[in-house]
């Protein structure tokens, strides 16, 4: 039984594609081309926020610096800017997204408005 699913799916990869496969697939296509930079921006800020903030927790604990006496108000100041960066992140991650939605909403409407209408 597992064996058909499979030959089946080797079949249709082979077979000639429709207009409305393709236009599926450019759809697709622009999907991920508007929510895929965003996502890897919002992951990239948001690990650096959260090692910075970790960073001074290492600081203000002594676990860096140990015994300095500079340490812990360097390591709050490092704290709270790793919390600030953690913090605005959702809020840059929105704003970049609109701008790129409104850059292909036209295309991806008139894809969309083509595929649902057929």
């Amino acid at each position: 039984m597992e064996n058909t699913q499979i030959v089946k799916d080797i079949a249709e990869s082979y077979a000639p594609k429709t207009k409305e496969q393709t236009r599926f697939e450019e759809l697709t296509s622009l999907d991920n081309k508007v929510k895929r930079p965003v996502e890897i921006f919002a992951y990239t800020f948001g690990c650096a926020g959260a090692l910075v903030l970790g960073a001074g927790m290492c600081l203000t604990m002594g676990v860096i610096a140990a015994g300095a006496g500079w340490a812990m108000p360097v390591g709050v100041v490092v704290g709270v800017l790793g919390l600030a960066i953690a913090g605005i992140n959702y809020p840059i991650y929105r704003a970049i997204l609109k701008r790129r939605k409104a850059k292909y909403a036209d295309r991806i409407l008139q894809l969309s408005n083509e595929l649902l209408n057929k």
